[in-house]
Formats: C-alpha cells, structure tokens, sequence
C-alpha cells in the first residue's frame, strides 16, 4: 500500500486501535489482507482450520509490523467454533471491529452430480460462514458503535459458470447477507459490503495446473481483460482496506468488484 493511499484514507495508520478477524489468512488473498489491514494499525487475528506454519509465519509477519496480531484456528462452517474464536479475541483485544469471511472451496460437479451432502458442505463453508462470523461479531461492534464487515466473494454469482450451483448460490448469496446486515445495523454505525475479486494471481493447488481444461479457459479469460493481466492479491487488500476505512463510513450494502473490468455493472 502506498504511503499516498493511506493517507487518502485517514492517515499513516487509519486502523490504529481497530482489531480485525480475517479468516482463511494463511496464503493468498487472505494474507494480503492480513497484512494490509496491520500496516494500516488494525491489531489482527490470523485464522485457518488447521496450524499451519502459514498461518504463524503470517501472525508473526503481523506483530513485526508494530501490531498485536493472534492466530486462531478453527472451522468457520462450524458456528460454535467461529463463536469460541470471536470470544477469544474479544477477552484478548476488548473488541472485534473489523470481520473480513474469506474462505471458499471450489468444486465443480454438474447440477444433478451434486448429492445433498455435497450442496450442504459447499453452503456451509462458502455462505454459512460469512453469516456465522457476522453474527458472533455484530454484539461487539454494536456495542462500541461501529464495525466493518467485508464479505469477499467473486463474479460467478452476477456471471455464473457451469457446473459450479453450489458456488453460484453461494456468491449470490453473500452478496444479498452484506445488504441484510448493511440495513439492520446501519443505525449502529456499522457497514457490510462484499469486495468481488476476478481472476487473481495465486498460489494455488498442483491440481489446478495439471487441468489443462482449466489452464486454458484461465488463460482465454485473462486476454479477454481490458487490463490483459492477472490481479494482484494486493489489490483486492486495497478494496478492503478502503471500505474497512473511516472514509468509508456512507458506503454499505455494495459489491465492489476487482476484476480487471471482465465483469462490469
């Protein structure tokens, strides 16, 4: 983040006192913005559903940026682990202000491939999740009179692909949660809105390499964008940066896309 950016935004460090929760913070975008938000002096709570050495190497990446910064594992489709894990960071920091749900699978199966334990399993990771977080969350924002919730999700659920109706659901369905919550907790001074990135450069599984299929549609996408470039993972930390930001205080309820202008509306 440049230093002209942050000041755009309030200031050198325009989180100074916040704490954040960013779940599935161990790599990629995830970290990003992690890292983003603890440059702008948000204290950070790292999660996974497993220790990883990622996930550590990220907390301590955190703290060397002259922040508190925790990690926290447990599984966010589980709404008793994700309630233990905002509990732990409200005794550890007084509050939680900032809630960043960030984790998704990706499974692509035709409609009538996908058993009930299948579209349960996908719902519950990649929608489940966001209300889960939200909901253990939201008591301490009301309480302190703002909060900042930012739903990341991505553009299939405006331009859908197939074999993807579980995660096409999902997409469109935290859109529609950010607007839920943006009307009901307007009045506490509390915004949501989801930041929907498109194709973004990562780290991603062996497997995805070896499907030539999916390599070849990825490429196709990629010289289609006006921009003719993958994202970065920084630039979508940037998105939420800004709307986890004061200057962000009468944006809520939107979908701030990241795509390199492959979907626009």
């Amino acid at each position: 983040m440049s230093k002209s950016l942050l000041d755009s935004i309030g200031g050198g460090k325009p989180l100074s006192g916040r704490t954040a929760i960013v779940t599935g913070s161990g790599q990629n975008i995830g970290r990003a913005i992690a890292l983003e938000l603890a440059r702008a002096g948000a204290n950070v709570v790292v999660n996974g559903h497993r220790s990883s050495p990622a996930m550590e190497a990220v907390t301590e990446e955190i703290r060397g940026l002259g922040v508190e910064g925790m990690t926290a594992v447990a599984d966010v489709g589980d709404a008793k682990a994700v309630q233990a894990m905002v509990d732990k960071a409200v005794e550890r920091f007084g509050s939680v202000d900032i809630a960043i749900s960030n984790v998704s699978v990706r499974r692509r199966q035709a409609f009538l491939d996908i058993s009930v334990a299948d579209w349960n399993a996908v719902l519950s990771t990649n929608l489940s999740a966001s209300f889960y977080l939200a909901r253990a969350c939201l008591p301490s924002m009301m309480k302190k009179g703002w909060g900042r919730i930012v739903h990341i999700s991505g553009c299939e659920g405006f331009a859908p692909e197939p074999d993807q109706a579980h995660k096409v659901t999902c997409k469109a369905g935290v859109f529609a949660l950010a607007k839920a919550i943006a009307l009901e907790f307007g009045p506490y001074g509390i915004t949501a809105n989801t930041v929907a990135p498109g194709i973004i450069d990562t780290v991603r599984d062996p497997a995805d390499d070896l499907d030539r299929k999916r390599e070849r549609r990825r490429e196709s996408r990629r010289q289609a964008l006006p921009v003719r470039r993958l994202g970065r993972v920084e630039e979508v930390a940037a998105a939420c940066l800004y709307l986890c930001s004061e200057r962000a205080g009468f944006v809520t309820g939107q979908v701030l896309h990241v795509n390199g202008g492959e979907f626009m509306s």
